[in-house]
Formats: C-alpha cells, sequence, structure tokens
C-alpha cells in the first residue's frame, strides 16, 4: 500500500518513551481511543498488523475525559477522538512548536436503541432535548455508556446543559452496558454508536436480536425534519439522520513516526473500505474497479 498522508514534522520534544528506530511502519506507539469507537479502531489495526508485522501498535481505550487528560499531559502523543482538539487545548502543543495534525477518517451515527418489545420504534430530537433537561416527556429512561463519555458530551451540547438531569438518565460504564440495560429493560432507550450494533463484542452479539434501532425526527427547518430516520450509511451521506459525529486521528508526535503511518492507513483506500464495511460512513469513497467483458 502507498501511504500518501506523509506529514511534515519536526524532532523537537520528543517524549521520553520515543523509540529512537520508529519510522511510519515500524517500532512501537501507544495511541490513545475514545472507547466508543473500539470497534472500528480495532478492526483497522487488526489489518494495519497484517500487513506491517513490525509495527507495534498498543491502543489504550478511555471515554473522552480521561482520554484527553492524558493527551494534554504529554504521556501519549496520538489520539484518535470525536472533535478537534479546542484552541485551549492546542496551546499545550503549539507552545512547544509542534504541528498539530488532525485527519478525520470516518463519520459515526450514534444510534438511539430500544427492546423489541417496544412498541414505539421512533423518537424526535425534541424528545431527546426534553429528557436531557430534565423536563419529562414520552421517555422514561435514557441511558448513556459512561458519565466522562464523548457521547454525554455531545448530547449535553445539543441540549445545552452542564449536568445530566437527576432521574430519567442515566450513565453506565461502557456501551456493552448499555445493550445490555436496553435487553433487561424494554421500556428504556439507550445511545451507542452504530458500530456496536453492526459489530457487537463476543458477551454482546447474543442480545443484538433483542435490540431495535429507532427512527428518529430532527428539528422543524432542519435536514431530517420531514420523517423518521435510522443511522445508515445513506442517511449520514444525505445528512437526514441528526446524531452525527467525525472520527479523528490527532497526532501530535512532532515527526514522521508510526502515528503518522497509521493515519495515512486509516485515510487510504484499505483503511477507507474497513470503514464503508463496519457501517459507518468513510471520509472519502474508496474507489471501484468495474470490469466489463465482452
Amino acid at each position: 500500500m502507498i501511504l500518501s498522508l506523509i506529514f511534515s514534522c519536526t524532532n523537537k520534544d520528543r517524549p521520553a518513551n520515543k523509540s529512537e528506530d520508529e519510522t511510519i511502519l515500524s517500532g512501537s506507539i501507544q495511541i490513545l481511543v475514545d472507547e466508543s469507537f473500539k470497534p472500528i479502531v480495532e478492526d483497522q489495526l487488526y489489518v494495519f498488523n497484517s500487513s506491517y508485522p513490525d509495527a507495534k501498535i498498543e491502543l489504550i481505550f478511555k471515554p473522552e475525559i480521561e482520554l484527553l487528560n492524558l493527551f494534554l499531559n504529554d504521556s501519549i502523543r496520538v489520539g484518535i477522538m470525536s472533535r478537534k482538539l479546542r484552541t485551549d487545548e492546542a496551546k499545550f502543543y503549539l507552545s512547544k512548536n509542534i504541528r498539530i495534525r488532525e485527519n478525520r477518517f470516518a463519520i459515526d451515527g450514534l444510534a438511539m436503541i430500544t427492546n423489541n418489545s417496544n412498541v414505539d420504534s421512533n423518537v424526535t430530537v425534541e424528545d431527546i432535548i426534553k429528557t436531557m433537561k430534565g423536563q419529562g416527556g414520552k421517555i422514561k429512561s435514557l441511558v448513556f455508556d459512561n458519565p466522562n463519555s464523548s457521547t454525554v458530551r455531545y448530547f449535553k451540547e445539543l441540549a445545552n446543559v452542564n449536568e445530566l438531569p437527576k432521574v430519567g438518565v442515566y450513565a453506565l460504564k461502557s456501551n456493552p452496558e448499555v445493550i445490555k440495560y436496553v435487553n433487561d429493560h424494554p421500556g428504556s432507550i439507550g445511545v451507542v454508536g452504530i458500530n456496536w450494533i453492526q459489530e457487537p463484542s463476543e458477551d454482546i452479539k447474543m442480545l443484538i436480536p433483542n435490540i431495535r434501532v429507532m427512527g428518529v425526527k430532527n428539528l422543524p427547518g432542519k435536514p431530517g425534519a420531514d420523517g423518521f430516520y435510522k443511522p445508515s450509511q445513506s442517511n449520514l451521506a444525505l445528512e437526514l439522520y441528526p446524531f452525527t459525529r467525525n472520527l479523528y486521528i490527532i497526532n501530535c508526535q512532532g515527526r514522521a513516526g508510526l502515528g503518522t503511518g497509521f493515519a495515512s492507513f486509516l485515510a487510504g483506500d484499505r483503511g477507507q473500505r474497513i470503514v464503508l464495511k463496519s457501517g459507518l460512513l468513510p471520509n472519502s469513497l474508496p474507489s471501484r474497479e468495474v470490469n466489463i467483458r465482452k
């Protein structure tokens, strides 16, 4: 595979644990990963390792707040998360003259899930906002993965609230726990990345047939306000599904290291095909050759 995104970097301020023989395709590195993206990133690393056996990448899965604490303390300089660094966060690396490389490689849909026995299979953005504000409504139980997760932050920003309400909204510990909770509590609605439904881990695979992905109707005047849409790839591409987020790999190594190589793989043809297979939307659609026989 030809790596197409070789970043210009500098050797200044390498972390103390930096391997001197690290290249874009060999050596060892740790990469922080938002734990809500675990299935897709593990798939990517599996194929990357099969192609480049001299590259040793250790993935460290954390909820977003814990991830940022490590990332901004200079503990680990490559991370995969659902947003770019904010201006105040970027200052840490910019003060060291380290150029920050932020590359989107996929678009995720945050799926609203419920038990198959739930008669109501649709929900509106307005319903979600009311619940997040503690104003009651049709949703009796809304369940998230972790109080420190990017998913919780996303919906708090959507509803413009600083804290989760004390009644009706619950944060557990992980995405698999959300799926298990929805399986055991038919009246609840859970929030997980669509990849957890498309490619579930072994411990929850048997529960997926009991789970239904709900249709979501957007606020009046916005795309997707004319009906209830599910987080399919076509609806993500047409921007009809309201709950979407980007996946970025953020590289602050300050040089062309293994983080550069993995970022290039994610953005390249093979990485984008893995995204397409996962149910997420690739940042760029992979090329497809059609052979016409006479």
